[in-house]
Formats: structure tokens, sequence, C-alpha cells
């Protein structure tokens, strides 16, 4: 059965739940404010003390920057290295780690899902997401990092331009991360989930699905990618699964929303082109992923392209 692979519904997929958000969620932290960015990011902003967190192989990376205190912070195991403003951790997927809280602080949180961390190794580093991981950091320096805290930390997350103004400061900021701490796992880890795609099957796949989000020649199905892979389509999508860490669906949707994001950021197509050159049946349909994705309307992300002049993150390549 070759079935399509449809643009999202009203409701989208639900989400691999992001366990250093859960954990705080049950501890002694307060949460002050959080702000889905779309583009399967999520931020949120803390204030803890007297705590214990602790957090095992959580699944999705984590970007902690400290905006205020700190140094009564510390990584259990290390205590002679407190926390303090601006000092930022990088918590890989794989991690474990116990905290020790004692003194009032804030902090920022950016949760990267296993989607995000997907598209970004693919676009950034032709790479497949399983062989790629970030070394962990513990109150590490970095003034573009402590920029990046202190301008989002400004902004009103309820404000739809200033969330959309979030979401790209957040791209270039995890742009910068990968690029300068990503490294290639242990030849044994990347083994370890046996039975993903090969390097060029995944290209292969990948490039079709860029070339044939709007449908023109045929509709993506599964059943077509299978055969581009020469592997049925119960194998085809549990390999690309394991290669890509998320389902062949949620990769389409995120590929129709980044060509979408592009061709608004250009400012020039009427809203119901837009929705045919993405796939999508309508300018309604548009509209609800771009509600659900980043909470904000197709008009508004394109009015804050415009006020501030950014280019869309993780633009697909569209026609000019």
């Amino acid at each position: 059965m070759n079935a399509a692979v449809a643009p999202p519904s009203q409701r989208p997929p639900k989400a691999r739940s992001l366990e250093v958000f859960e954990v705080l969620s049950r501890s002694r932290a307060t949460l002050e404010r959080r702000a889905p960015l779309g583009d399967a990011l999520l931020l949120a902003q803390w204030h803890n003390e007297r705590d214990s967190p602790s957090y095992h192989c959580p699944g999705h990376h984590t970007l902690s920057v400290y905006l205020e205190g700190g140094q009564g912070t510390r990584l259990v195991g290390r205590p002679h290295e407190p926390g303090a403003p601006g000092r930022h951790c990088v918590l890989p997927a794989e991690h474990e780690s116990h905290w020790q809280v004692d003194k009032p602080f804030r902090f920022l949180h950016l949760y990267v899902s296993e989607l995000a961390w997907s598209e970004r190794v693919v676009r950034l580093l032709d790479a497949e997401p399983r062989a790629i991981t970030l070394e962990p950091c513990i109150f590490g320096e970095d003034n573009a990092l402590s920029a990046w805290a202190a301008a989002v930390a400004r902004l009103d997350w309820n404000r739809p331009a200033d969330r959309l103004q979030a979401n790209a400061l957040s791209h270039a900021a995890l742009d910068q991360l990968v690029l300068r701490s990503a490294r290639p796992r242990a030849r044994q880890a990347a083994q370890r989930p046996l039975g993903g795609l090969s390097t060029a099957v995944r290209r292969r796949v990948l490039e079709h699905i860029d070339a044939g989000l709007d449908g023109a020649l045929e509709p993506l199905s599964v059943g077509r990618l299978a055969a581009l892979a020469h592997l049925s389509e119960y194998h085809f999508a549990r390999m690309f699964r394991v290669s890509m860490g998320c389902s062949v669906q949620s990769w389409v949707t995120q590929r129709r929303m980044a060509r979408a994001q592009a061709l608004l950021a250009r400012g020039r197509l009427p809203l119901a082109q837009v929705a045919q050159d993405c796939g999508l049946g309508s300018a309604s349909q548009l509209n609800r992923l771009f509600r659900q994705q980043l909470g904000a309307t197709p008009l508004q992300y394109r009015q804050a392209c415009a006020a501030t002049g950014a280019a869309a993150p993780a633009e697909c390549a569209v026609a000019a």
C-alpha cells in the first residue's frame, strides 16, 4: 500500500516528552515562562533554589545559560566549579548528571528535540544524525551564547513578533553550537542502533522529499520513498526512524514548514501560492500549520522577516 505522506492535520503528531523539562517540572524549580518556538524547539525560563535535580539519558539535547546567580549551583562530583551569570551548559541526549542547588538563580533552557537535531545535522554536516553527538560542556564561557540568552530573555514571548525573533536567534545559536561542538561518535556507538539507511540512500531519499514537496509531479508517499531505497514500506519506515530519529511524516512536515518559511521570507507570493508550493491544500491549512508550529500566522511571520531583514531558518531550496 503506497500511503501518501499527507500534509499535517489540525492536531500535530505527539512529540516525545522532553525529559529535562519534565524533571524540572517535578522538582522545586519554578517555571517562569515557556515558548514553543516551532521547528521542534522549546524555550523555557526557570528559577530554582534548594534543589537537587538529576537527569538520566533524556533523549534530547539541552542548552542552558545562567541569567542571574548560579554561584550556589554545582555539578555533583565537581564541587569546586560553581555556575555564574552568562555561563552555559550543554547537556547531550545521552548524558547523566546530578546537581546541587543551594542559592537562588535564574536560567534559560533551550530544548532540542530529535527532529530538530536530525534536520540540523543533515543540513549543516551532511551526516547521519545518529553518528553525531554534542560534546558535554559544564559552566562554559562563550560570549555569543551569553548574548543569545540575554537577547532572548529581553523579548516578550507572548508577542508573535518577539517569539519569531527568539526562533531566529535560537537557530543561529544552535547552528554555531553544532558547527563548533559536534563530534563523531565512536564507531561502536554509531553502529549500535543497526538497521539504518546507508549514506547514499539517505541522501537520495531526502533530496527526493525536498524536490517533491509541492506534489507537482507526483504526491510524496511512503511507497515511493521506499521504492527509491529498494525496501519494503515497513522496513523503510523502520530504517528511516533509526537513521533520522523521527518518522517519515514528521520529517516531511518539517520540510514543508521550512519551505513555507523560505517563501514567506521573500515576501512576494500570495499565501495560497505558498501553500500550493509546499504541498498544502489551502491557505487555511498553511495558517493552521504556522499556528501549531510557531504560534503565529503566516502573515505575522512575513511581517517579522520584513521588519528584521532575517532569512528563514533551515531554508529549503526554492524557485526564484
